[in-house]
């Protein structure tokens, strides 16, 4: 008896259906909430009025000029790449918060990709409601 193999065809996944812009009043098609034009109004907004005065601070100016140099140095995913996996890292993650006595310091930052980097948060999360 011999053995029957099934040869599958490998196809890409589709997009997501494209919407209008969440904007009143715009009627852009886009792949997400916003158009380019909005989605840089609506971010300064949230920085602006949204964002919590106290995170805004901690993550200014100083912030972004050591997160660019440590994501220059290291510009592959730290978790993906102990997998065996090089994806590129967009975020750099704090190990220990600043909120509980974390540091900028490099031993303190690890760069992730952003599946990575939502995953740790959303364990973060899961654990502070178990609490």
């Amino acid at each position: 008896m011999g053995a029957s193999f099934c040869v599958l065809e490998v196809t890409a996944m589709p997009f997501k259906a494209k919407s209008p812009c969440a904007y009143p009043g715009c009627r852009e098609i886009t792949a997400t909430r916003f158009c380019p034009a909005h989605a840089k109004q609506d971010a300064r907004e949230y920085e602006r009025y949204r964002r919590d005065p106290a995170t805004r601070k901690r993550y200014g100016q100083a912030w972004r000029l050591i997160r660019d140099r440590y994501i220059s140095a290291h510009p592959l995913c730290e978790r993906c790449l102990q997998a065996g996996r090089a994806v590129p890292a967009e975020h750099v993650h704090h190990k220990t918060e600043l909120s509980t006595g974390g540091s900028n310091d490099e031993t303190n930052l690890m760069s992730l990709c952003k599946s990575c980097h939502s995953s740790i948060h959303r364990s973060c999360m899961n654990q502070n409601r178990s609490l």
